[in-house]
Order: C-alpha cells, then sequence, then structure tokens
C-alpha cells in the first residue's frame, strides 16, 4: 500500500531503534482481525520455486507467481480495460492550460506557455516538449493549479495550469521514491510470495513492510537478488497504471491479505480509491508515481529491521526493508558520501562521546542532560532571555498538568488526546500538557485586558510531554519529555503585519549566530477551517504584507503553499538548513482566530464605555466544556493569537546544533571551553590559578594535573573538542603567560602562541560576549 495513502494515519512503531517516518497509531482504530491466513501462507510457502529462486537472465511471468497475485492482477486488468473503454466513448472538448514554468537559470520568471490541449485526452507528460531539455530531463511529477499533483501520462480532466516538479525538490523527491518504494514491493513479492503491508517514502528513501511465510525474516544476503530484480524491472520501462476502484473490487483484488483488508475497511472513503499497476506489482496506492521505471537508474537497499502492524505490539510481526533510489549514479555515490558525514556528524554519537547527555529505559524519549549538555541548553536559554528583555516579551511559568476540561475547551481533547499523557486524579481525568497555549489563554483572561496592553508577548520554557509511540523516539530529534521556546502574543489585528515583521528580525537574530540560512512558506486557508472567510482574507493579507516587506529588505523569497493551512489560521513555517544542507523546521509563526473564542478572550478597546462582563449564556458546548462563547459586547474586541518558536525544542535544536557543528561548538556556547595543561607538576599551582582566573569571569575551564604525559594531555584535550588548550610551564609562570593551542587553527597545534594572561582573559571575554561564530581571538 502506498505511503501517500496511509503513511499519516497508519504508522508502524518498529523494534529497530531510531526508525524513521513513525507516529503514535490512533488507539480509538479497530484493530485487525488477529488471525492469520494460514491456509493463504501455506500457498505462499508451497509457491513456485522458481520465482523465489529467480536466475536475472528469466523474466518473472505471471505464471510464476501464486494464485492469489494472478487473481488480482487479472482483475486489474479486467478492470483497466473497461475503464480505458469508458474514457474512450467520453468527450474530449478542448480545454485550456497554462504551463507554468517557474524561473529560469537566471532567475527570471519564464512567461507562462498557453497550449491547445483536449480533455481525457492531453497529458502534461505530452507538454514537456515545449521545456528547456535540462529542466525537463529533471522532472518527476506535475502539479496542477498549484495544488495537485498529478501524474505526467495521466490525462487531464479541465482547464487548468500546470507546473513541473524536479526530483531535486521535496515533492519530486518523494515522488520518486514513493515509485521506488513500489519496485521494492514488486520484488519482494517475486522474492517471497509475501503478503504487502505499505511502503511510503521517508527522509532519507523509502521502506517497505511484509509479511512473509512461515515467519521467515529477511537477511542481508537477500539484499543482492533484491536489487537484482528490481535492476531488470527498470530495464523493463514498467509504467505506473493508474485506476480508480469501488469498494467491493477493491475487497476481491485485496481480499488475500488481511493487512490490505484493513486499510479497505478503515482508512478508505465509501467511493473506493485508486490503486496502481506496475510490473507484476498492483497496490492501493493514490500516488502519484512517475511515468516508467527506466527512470531509476541507481536503486540500493540500505537495511532491514521487524516493525509491528500498526505499530501496535500486540499485532502481527512484519519485515521492513529500506531503500534508496536515484534518476542519476552520480547523485547515489554523492548520498552514499553524505551518509559517511552524516554518521560522523549524528548527535547520538557525539552526545555519548562528549558526555552531553544519554536516554534510558526506565524512561523511554527522555534525554538525561549531563552537566556539559545542561551548559549548552543554559547558553541557549540565556540567549533568548537576553532577547526577550530587548524585545519586550514577559516570561511566565504555567502548571505542567490540567484537568480535561481545559483541553476539552481548547479542542485538543477531541484531536490530540491519544498524544497526551492522561493520568486519574480524584476519579477525573487529567492530562500533562503537550503545549503552553490553553495556559497561556488564562493567563490572559483571568483579568481585565485594554488594548493599551496589547501586543502582550507571554514566553515560557515550561517542561512539556507528548506521548509520542516508541518506534518514532530517535534520540533527541524526537522525544517525549521536551522544553521549547513557546511564546504567545496577544495582539489587535492592526498589529499583525508588525508583530510578524519583529519575528522574522528575530530569527535573523538568532539563526544568524549560528550559521543557518532559513526559507519561509507561507501556508493559506484549508478546505477545512474555522472562522469566516473574510477575517482569513484579512489575516492572510497581513501575512504577505510582512513577507513582502522582508524580501524587500533582503530576506529572501517566500513560497506560497495554497490550502496548506492551520484549521485555526494561516501559519509561515521556517525552515533552516544546516552544514551538510539538510533541511529542519525549528520556527513557525501561527495565526489562531479559534482559541480566543474557545476562551472568550476579550480586551476593552477604548473605543465606548466598556460594559461590564454578562453571564454565560445558558447554551452549552456539545463537547460539554461549558458555555459556548459570547460575542464581544460594545467597547470590547477579540484578540488574534499569535503562537510562535524560533529554536523550537531545545533537546531538537541541541541534536541539530551538535551535527551542523560537528561537535566543534563556538567558544560562547561550548561546554568545554579551555583546558590548562601544566607541562610539570611544579606549575601545577599556577595552572589552577589561570583556571580559577577564568572560572570566575563564568567560563568552563578545566585543569589536567593528572599523571599523563603531556602530549597525551593535549590529545585528550582535543578529542574533546575544547576551544583553547593553555600549556603553562616554567616559562609561562614566570612571565604570567599562557602558550595557546587553537582547536580550529592548525598553525598553533604543534608550537601554541605565546599570550600574556591579561590579554587572553581580555580576548576571551570579547569572543563570548559577542557571541562569534569563528574561534579566533
Amino acid at each position: 500500500m502506498s505511503g501517500q495513502l496511509n503513511e499519516p494515519a497508519l504508522p508502524l512503531r518498529t523494534k529497530e531503534a531510531g526508525a524513521q517516518g513513525v507516529e503514535k497509531p490512533n488507539s480509538k482504530q479497530p484493530k485487525s482481525k488477529p488471525q492469520k491466513n494460514k491456509e493463504l501462507l501455506a500457498e505462499q510457502s508451497k509457491g513456485d520455486s522458481a520465482t523465489i529462486q529467480d536466475t536475472e537472465s528469466k523474466k518473472t511471468t505471471t505464471s510464476q507467481l501464486p494464485e492469489f497475485i494472478q487473481k488480482r492482477n487479472q482483475l486489474f486488468d479486467e478492470l483497466k480495460r473497461k475503464y480505458d473503454a469508458e474514457v474512450l466513448e467520453k468527450e474530449h472538448p478542448v480545454i485550456n492550460v497554462v504551463l507554468d514554468l517557474g524561473l529560469g537559470k537566471d532567475g527570471i520568471p519564464i512567461p507562462a506557455i498557453p497550449v491547445a490541449a483536449k480533455a481525457w485526452e492531453s497529458t502534461a507528460g505530452s507538454f514537456l516538449k515545449h521545456v528547456d531539455k535540462d529542466i525537463s530531463s529533471d522532472v518527476v511529477v506535475a502539479k496542477v493549479d498549484g495544488k495537485e499533483l498529478w501524474d505526467l501520462h495521466r490525462p487531464l480532466e479541465r482547464d487548468c495550469r500546470i507546473s513541473y516538479i524536479p526530483f531535486t525538490s521535496p515533492e519530486g523527491r518523494n515522488v520518486f521514491w514513493h515509485s521506488s518504494a513500489h519496485v521494492l514491493g514488486e520484488a519482494a513479492e517475486c522474492q517471497y510470495n509475501c503478503l504487502l503491508s505499505h511502503g511510503p517514502p521517508v527522509e532519507q528513501g523509502f521502506f517497505y513492510d511484509m509479511a512473509i511465510a512461515g515467519g521467515q525474516v529477511v537477511k542481508e544476503s537477500d539484499w543482492s537478488p533484491l536489487e537484482s530484480k528490481a535492476s531488470r524491472f527498470f530495464k523493463e520501462k514498467q509504467s505506473f497504471d493508474r485506476l480508480h476502484v469501488s469498494i467491493p473490487d477493491l475487497k476481491e483484488m485485496f481480499g488475500y491479505s488481511k493487512y490490505k483488508m484493513y486499510y479497505i475497511e478503515n482508512l478508505l472513503p465509501p467511493e473506493g480509491s485508486t490503486v496502481y499497476r506496475c510490473g507484476t506489482l498492483v497496490d492501493l496506492c493514490l500516488g502519484p508515481h512517475i511515468q516508467n521505471t527506466s527512470k531509476i537508474k541507481a536503486f540500493q537497499i540500505m537495511k532491514n529491521s521487524s516493525c509491528y502492524f500498526r505499530g501496535d505490539k500486540d499485532d502481527d510481526s512484519l519485515q521492513r526493508i529500506y531503500g534508496v533510489a536515484f534518476p542519476d549514479k552520480k547523485q547515489m555515490t554523492e548520498h552514499k558520501k553524505f551518509l559517511e558525514e552524516a554518521a560522523k556528524r549524528d548527535h547520538r554519537r557525539i552526545g555519548i562521546e562528549q558526555e552531553l547527555f544519554f536516554f534510558n529505559e526506565m524512561s523511554p524519549g527522555s534525554s538525561f542532560l549531563l552537566p556539559h549538555g545542561t551548559r549548552i541548553f543554559n547558553a541557549l536559554q540565556k540567549l533568548l532571555r537576553s532577547e526577550y528583555q530587548k524585545r519586550g516579551y514577559s516570561e511566565v511559568q504555567s502548571p505542567n498538568m490540567y484537568d480535561s476540561d481545559l483541553w476539552k475547551r481548547s479542542g485538543h481533547w477531541q484531536h490530540y488526546s491519544d498524544d497526551m499523557f492522561v493520568l486519574d486524579v480524584e476519579k477525573k481525568k487529567w492530562a500533562l500538557k503537550p503545549m503552553n497555549c490553553p495556559g497561556h489563554c488564562m493567563m490572559f483572561s483571568h483579568r481585565e485586558r485594554s488594548y493599551r496592553e496589547l501586543p502582550l508577548r507571554m514566553a515560557d520554557f515550561g517542561v512539556l510531554h507528548r506521548n509520542e509511540a516508541s518506534g518514532a523516539l530517535n534520540g533527541m530529534t524526537r522525544v517525549r519529555k521536551f522544553q521549547q521556546d513557546d511564546t504567545h502574543i496577544f495582539c489587535t489585528q492592526d498589529q499583525i503585519t508588525e508583530e510578524i515583521e519583529g519575528l522574522f528580525d528575530f530569527l535573523k537574530c538568532i539563526y544568524g549566530l549560528f550559521g543557518f540560512p532559513f526559507r519561509l512558506n507561507l501556508s493559506t486557508r484549508p478546505e477545512k477551517f474555522l472562522g469566516d472567510i473574510a477575517t482569513w482574507d484579512v489575516a492572510e493579507s497581513k501575512l504577505k504584507e510582512a513577507l513582502n516587506s522582508f524580501t524587500a529588505s533582503g530576506g529572501g523569497q517566500w513560497v506560497l503553499n495554497e490550502g496548506d493551512g492551520a484549521f485555526y489560521g494561516p501559519k509561515i513555517d521556517i525552515t533552516i538548513s544546516d552544514a551538510l544542507r539538510r533541511d529542519w523546521q525549528c520556527a513557525t509563526i501561527q495565526l489562531d482566530f479559534q482559541l480566543p473564542q474557545n476562551f472568550d478572550l476579550e480586551y476593552m478597546t477604548g473605543d465606548t464605555p466598556a460594559k461590564a462582563k454578562s453571564a454565560a449564556p445558558d447554551e452549552a458546548r456539545e463537547d460539554g466544556a461549558g458555555a459556548l462563547p459570547k460575542t464581544p459586547g460594545p467597547g470590547r474586541a477579540r484578540p488574534v493569537m499569535i503562537h510562535r518558536a524560533i529554536i523550537g525544542s531545545f533537546e531538537r535544536f541541541m541534536a541539530i546544533l551538535t551535527e551542523h557543528f560537528a561537535g566543534k561548538w563556538p567558544f560562547w556556547i561550548s561546554p568545554r571551553q579551555v583546558l590548562v595543561i601544566p607541562v610539570m607538576p611544579a606549575v601545577n599551582d599556577y595552572a589552577q590559578e589561570v583556571q580559577r582566573l577564568f572560572k570566575a569571569l563564568k567560563m568552563y575551564a578545566d585543569v589536567d594535573v593528572s599523571g599523563n604525559t603531556m602530549q597525551k594531555k593535549i590529545r585528550t584535550g582535543q578529542l574533546q573538542q575544547y576551544n583553547f588548550i593553555f600549556v603553562v610551564g616554567a616559562k609561562e609562570k614566570e612571565s604570567q603567560s599562557v602558550n595557546i593551542r587553537n582547536r580550529d587553527d592548525q598553525e598553533t597545534q604543534a608550537q601554541g602562541e605565546l599570550v600574556p594572561l591579561d590579554e587572553a582573559i581580555n580576548k576571551l571575554k570579547a569572543l563570548k560576549k559577542e557571541r562569534r561564530l569563528l574561534n579566533a581571538i
């Protein structure tokens, strides 16, 4: 089954530590039937040995596949012939199609091109002849009207505007890897006669889950035969054929598989869904896909593991195979180099080596920050607090646990309770807070507010808990207990633009300190939204105004993601790029009109004399969380709420920084700033005096008075990534100086630079105060 169809709703909890792309499944979803189809698995185990031991010189034919696959494919062929005949009978009217080719190599927009087209006949791929070959060769999929991804060979159905998505874009990579997952699924069916579950694209490739007869597990020795089969499929130029199928036909098509039946019965709409055929594989899938398998030039299996169906440890154990693929062999070579460098920078490895943090099964998903890790955390928090003071933020503290009635009123209980840690306290349901916004709404409303107090900026570093699935936990990047630079701004609609512009300046300030470039994406009103369209239009126009102002001031172009906003308001997502050019989303800016309404938030406008608050109306909420909010009376108005985070989770940001800097921390945030090494015991007292001077200035200075040789002490300090190593002997003691070795200056490693102690102190004080990125004095 395609990951595009069920990945968000049906993630799996894997047994392998650090597996990707998994979320906590909805505990309210009905469970699949516990019994296995023993007869079918027995049939599989008896399957044609020529398929399992397939030689690469011989194509897999339909007759070599087990009967359940043959029947599935025969039904697909029958339905596809019927559908194609229906399309031929349709009228093929002329439609208006415009090609939006984006920017040229010079960065200048390419003029849109109108093309002649017919409905149910013309395809987006047929117009690639109008596109420069250097661009068209990288195209993976089309996009219709800026919203819907569309197969290049799927006939167009209406007037539309077409743009083309290359492999180099995140959307293009996802489609390409999604199609590559189908090829892996086809190879797995041919090799194991297995029952496939689902196969989505993930951050660094794709995977496919499967149940193999007799509890057989995938071995590394299986990888090469699977890759060989896939390679043959690429040469066969297998097309990806799309077909919409009704629920009854889907049940007939996939009735052999308990896994597919679960998806059909629990996840699909009543009108059915699409399936795709690729070679001998027919699978449930929303698509879209590449045109054919010849686009895939490099394919490799990366690892395998076991996992649980639906992420439920009480359900079936499945086999998961991970792979990666590219449209160019050179890209595969580059990807392997990238993986090697990423492994060197892995925050989990560096965290242990530098004694920053660790995890323990006594509290899964909760990091134990050691002293050196806490130093980094405190430096980040100190940075943010200093900016809060400059920018008019007020730091607050709110409770860690609330009565469920609060979460019902905010709406989180209805949509988020499965991801909350719920407790029974005095016969009532309580929950640890996964976010701060409801508590901040209570703080706003605990007394009368005046327009003179707005904008009111509340900052909270409180501890949050989210009940992430065990398989989703991944070092510090995905945890259950965390803290974030959470802020909520309560303001008037007229203040939105100015507040957003202030947040952009805040982003530049913080990300600039770490050398992170960033991109802005505006997500607008989705199909299902709360509130009235006029309010949304005003909010979106104000965000666009702020974004355009940011661009005009040299802040870079922003991207419009139509229809991708939150249900309660439009948002701006901010993506940073690290030293390996990986994208991370840390910051978010979200406008919220719903929570102020849910909590009946008001302020006195000063326009007319404010009347006393009237009693709450008798009408109650359907969720039982009290009375419905009333409309603000004369002289009162509802504030707008801006949700804002810059670094997001401290834990995740620390992981990003660790890998960005490869453990070589800038001086101001470094947990090991200075190491003093005496060359002989006679100068131990001077070495300790130097340490005391730097510690008095709140710098992290250590001294090594162990019995190791001087060279070993220096080497140990270098491995621990001290920013500066001070070597002191009789000469340095007499002259009150230090011999400095700079971690990032190779010329100082063999023989350090002799610097007066007072000068060294002043230079390092300036380096810390200025929060410079370069480790130089």
